[in-house]
């Protein structure tokens, strides 16, 4: 007798009968998980990020100037190099997705002469020009681009609330981790940010902190949902994170967010998708693709040195903007999509 396949995050029910001592042990095997997200809904926090976090509290009861020029720098470097590169394999999941359309979800390793070539061509032309679209805003209008790069980083952000169900509330969860930093650190971060755009920027600065309290408590209700709601892995974190990024000097706070919380989250993701990848293809493509956008934004730099402040922090925030609009615009569409195929896979491939 055939049975019909399952959802990839389904609970497979045995319809026969079970002996009772394994009926308990199912019993409480389901109490145990009972406080545990749901596959798919996002519970991830690494080790890494409690290590740096409690690093971090240290440093500030001991008083060290996390705020000086030279530990802004140092937070600057870490969530560059430790958050870049989480979108650098937009353009793997692309051709991975063309080759699981082009094989009926079969092996992703063939099917991409002709059609799929040009379409990967296509989708890869439109997200390098919206990645130079960004940059030329910073050249002319550059008050746009910061206002536009605040919306797409609050979207972008609330991506991790997978476990909420209302995308609003995810979206002031996102803004949360900007607004926090502007509860503590009013002038530092309109400095970074006039120093990203231009004199009106602070005026952004003082909206973002207007509404940063609205977005702190709607998302004081998502992190005890979260918690309620099994993820209490990233509940407790976020709480501590949003804590910290009040505290923190703002580039040290977002460096812990982006790089230990952030960035883990998809570059697991991504992992999963692209698990045909080697370990080595794996790392040589994040560091071989962050290492073009950091050149191409320095050639952007040397070609119109005026345009752009000497701070190493804000040009560090406009380099993330750069590649974050595109990122949000084809990652979205091609996680959905590649989950969907891999799941298909699997089950195809399942005896």
């Amino acid at each position: 007798m055939r049975t019909r396949a399952m959802p990839c995050d389904a609970v497979t029910i045995v319809a026969h009968p079970r002996p009772s001592s394994e009926r308990r042990a199912s019993s409480e095997r389901r109490a145990s998980s009972r406080h545990r997200a749901p596959s798919g809904r996002g519970d991830v926090v690494y080790p890494a990020y409690w290590v740096a976090a409690a690093a971090l509290i240290v440093a500030t009861l001991l008083g060290l100037p996390l705020g000086q020029p030279a530990a802004v720098v140092v937070a600057t470097i870490v969530f560059i190099g430790g958050g870049l590169p989480h979108g650098a394999y937009d353009i793997a999941l692309l051709r991975r997705a063309v080759a699981l359309d082009r094989s009926g979800a079969g092996m992703a390793g063939g099917g991409m002469a002709g059609g799929g070539l040009l379409r990967v061509g296509l989708v890869v032309g439109g997200y390098v020009a919206t990645a130079l679209l960004m940059v030329s805003l910073w050249l002319t209008v550059p008050l746009v681009a910061l206002v536009l790069f605040l919306v797409v980083a609050a979207v972008h952000f609330g991506e991790d609330w997978a476990m909420l169900e209302e995308p609003l509330l995810r979206v002031a969860a996102g803004a949360a981790v900007i607004g926090a930093a502007t509860i503590g650190h009013p002038s530092a971060v309109s400095g970074v940010f006039v120093a990203m755009s231009d004199p009106r920027a602070a005026v952004v600065a003082r909206i973002v902190t207007a509404i940063a309290p609205v977005a702190l408590l709607v998302t004081l209700v998502g992190i005890a949902l979260a918690w309620r709601q099994g993820s209490r892995h990233w509940a407790s974190a976020m709480a501590v994170c949003l804590g910290l990024l009040i505290v923190l000097p703002p580039v040290a706070g977002f460096a812990l967010f982006f790089v230990f919380l952030h960035s883990p989250r998809h570059l697991a993701q991504t992992r999963v998708l692209l698990r045909d990848m080697t370990r080595a293809r794996w790392i040589g493509t994040g560091a071989l693709l962050s290492g073009v956008a950091i050149l191409g934004w320095w050639g952007v730099r040397v070609i119109a040195p005026s345009r752009f402040d000497p701070s190493v922090g804000a040009q560090a925030f406009q380099l993330l903007a750069s590649v974050a609009v595109p990122h949000l615009l084809l990652s979205r569409w091609l996680e959905r999509r590649l989950a969907i195929a891999c799941c298909a896979e699997d089950q195809t491939a399942a005896p």
